[in-house]
């Protein structure tokens, strides 16, 4: 088979890929229950345009498929377009600060202000369409040194690339309203909102469902949707970039597994997925950077102090995972008691503690937790006592690679699968009532 051959097939694999998703998002894969409908009636009117934006994404993708413009740069002059891809995003978060400032300054006349944010939306227009203009070159660096590394730890296809190909777009992310019930935490509804949605709008959303069907509410942002190609968030930060890359195409790839087939049956598998993609994007997203921008490798943490005991004036310093675990089993205690308004009260207060310390969380509740608390790729944090990241933590201890680690999640369809596979004795998660 001929390289345009080849390409040719990669690319029908792709639509194929895309057709299943038009498939999941129309709502024929992934039953709706009938109070996620009824949330829908408050939400119709800002949920993200998932149809548009995937036109949108498909025509870049067909578009650099075609032409292949990174076969046009050497090594170097791609490593070079990144960052400066990256830099030109750090311009424009720094020029839409400045934007907000001007609006706000007391010291500016009408005129004064008037003249500053013409004259600022002048530079963010001239930001944009250079960010613009290379954006698509950058995404297919990006997905050929990804899908590089991926095939060459054991995850490419009869033709040496991965399966499904690495596609992903790099744009604004939509925001997802995440409701629970208040008498335990569990996720019952993730609804993907616009991204320019006001925080004003965000709060009197959250509290308008939270009415209406006695539920806990939160907006929260993400980092990347596992849609095809999947939709990862503008950023300077490039060894998250990477990691969020190889972790949205793990969905990818488990979405033709019964992992991935079983996202939504229980919060188990949730938290399944989730600490999968989170471990192995971690692992290979890591090499990426250490592979193709071994100048962008973080620093090694420096080596803890001679005297590790601090001194009586000097406390311990704030350990927000510590903390937030604490938390969660607090909650999980008082709500297993039935003493919802008491876990309420409490999370309010550790709201306030966790604000003091420099963490400004917004809103702590039972939707946070049921929102962070699948990800679970580290001991702590957010997951409280829950013994399914802690199973998969083990797995891929367990395993001689993270690709290794992937291929045998990838074939599991139920917590007891995991259980088994740690050596450990078949018994499912705390059940919780079904959402209604």
């Amino acid at each position: 088979m001929s390289q345009a051959q080849r390409w040719l097939f990669r690319i029908w694999i792709a639509l194929l890929h895309l057709f299943l998703w038009g498939w999941v998002l129309t709502g024929s894969a992934v039953p709706m229950t009938n109070r996620v409908e009824r949330i829908r009636a408050y939400t119709r009117p800002l949920e993200f345009d998932y149809g548009n934006w995937e036109l949108n994404a498909v025509r870049i993708k067909l578009q650099t498929a075609i032409t292949r413009p990174q076969d046009r740069l050497t090594p170097q002059e791609q490593h070079d377009l990144v960052l400066r891809y990256l830099d030109l995003v750090g311009q424009i978060q720094r020029a839409e600060g400045e934007l907000q400032r001007l609006y706000g300054d007391p010291n500016l006349s009408a005129n004064e202000r008037q003249a500053a944010l013409e004259a600022q939306h002048q530079t963010l227009r001239r930001l944009y369409a250079q960010r613009d203009a290379i954006a698509p070159t950058v995404e297919a660096i990006l997905q050929e040194q990804v899908s590089t590394v991926l095939a060459e730890q054991g995850l490419g296809d009869l033709f040496g690339h991965p399966f499904p190909p690495v596609l992903f777009h790099l744009s604004a992310v939509p925001m997802a309203l995440i409701v629970s019930p208040r008498e335990v935490i569990r996720q019952d509804a993730n609804i993907s909102l616009r991204p320019d949605l006001p925080l004003d709008e965000q709060i009197a959303l959250e509290d308008k469902v939270a009415r209406a069907f006695n539920v806990s509410t939160l907006v929260v942002p993400v980092g990347g949707v596992g849609v095809y190609p999947t939709m990862i968030m503008q950023t300077t930060n490039l060894p998250w970039l990477l990691d969020t890359i190889v972790h949205e195409w793990t969905h990818n790839y488990l979405d033709w597994h019964p992992l991935g087939w079983r996202y939504n049956a229980s919060p188990a598998l949730r938290t399944m997925n989730e600490t999968t993609a989170s471990i192995v994007g971690q692992e290979l997203g890591r090499q990426v950077l250490e592979r193709y921008y071994p100048d962008q490798v973080p620093p090694p943490p420096p080596p803890p102090a001679a005297s590790s005991q601090p001194s009586a004036q000097e406390p311990p310093p704030f350990d927000f995972r510590a903390e937030m675990h604490k938390t969660r089993v607090t909650v999980d205690r008082l709500l297993a008691e039935g003493k919802v308004e008491e876990a309420e009260a409490y999370m309010e207060q550790r709201r306030r503690f966790f604000w003091e310390h420099g963490y400004h969380i917004r809103k702590l509740n039972q939707a946070y937790f049921a929102f962070y608390g699948a990800y679970a790729a580290a001991p702590g944090g957010a997951a409280g006592e829950d013994p399914v990241g802690a199973a998969v933590r083990r797995l891929r201890a367990q395993s001689p690679s993270a690709v290794a680690f992937l291929k045998r999640m990838a074939w599991m369809w139920s917590y007891d699968h995991l259980l088994r596979a740690v050596g450990q004795p078949e018994a499912a998660p705390t059940p919780t009532p079904a959402a209604p």
